[in-house]
């Protein structure tokens, strides 16, 4: 699945004079691919390279229990590759629930970090939910 690129949003301070982009005007061509059972470890690995930095800042990190947690809820099916030109960047996980859809996962790789691929993915969890009109919730660590 290819991401389409956003209609830009701008932002009006106070007085309604300064006008800030929110998104990019340009933003890389990220492709969306889903992943095989067998490509475990991989994401793993992916995972922990994204959240070693942030769980180590709050005396957290552990790369067995990360693996443990995440095998716990892994669903081959629910999850995609985040791809730039061709290149895994990182993955996401978004599960569908009873009242809507759950975005379990998002990990970008630490040296592609910052460069809008997140926020681009976001972007394509939240429309996906507007096609539906479902509700979209978040699992996040605490202090991460």
């Amino acid at each position: 699945m290819l991401l389409k690129p956003p209609a830009q949003v701008i932002l009006l301070d106070k007085q309604g004079a300064t006008r800030m982009p929110l998104t990019r005007k340009t933003e890389p061509d990220i492709t969306l691919v889903t992943v095989q059972p067998e490509d475990f470890e991989t994401l793993v690995a992916i995972r922990i390279e994204a959240m070693r930095e942030s769980l180590e800042r709050v005396g957290r990190f552990d790369p067995v229990r990360a693996r443990e947690r995440f095998r716990e809820g892994f669903s081959a099916s629910c999850t995609h590759y985040i791809q730039v030109a061709g290149s895994k960047v990182g993955f996401v996980v978004v599960k569908p629930t009873s009242d809507g859809l759950l975005l379990d996962h998002l990990y970008i790789k630490p040296a592609v970090q910052g460069q809008g691929i997140g926020a681009a993915v976001l972007r394509q969890v939240f429309a996906q939910a507007d096609e539906t009109a479902s509700t979209v919730r978040v699992g996040a660590l605490k202090e991460s």
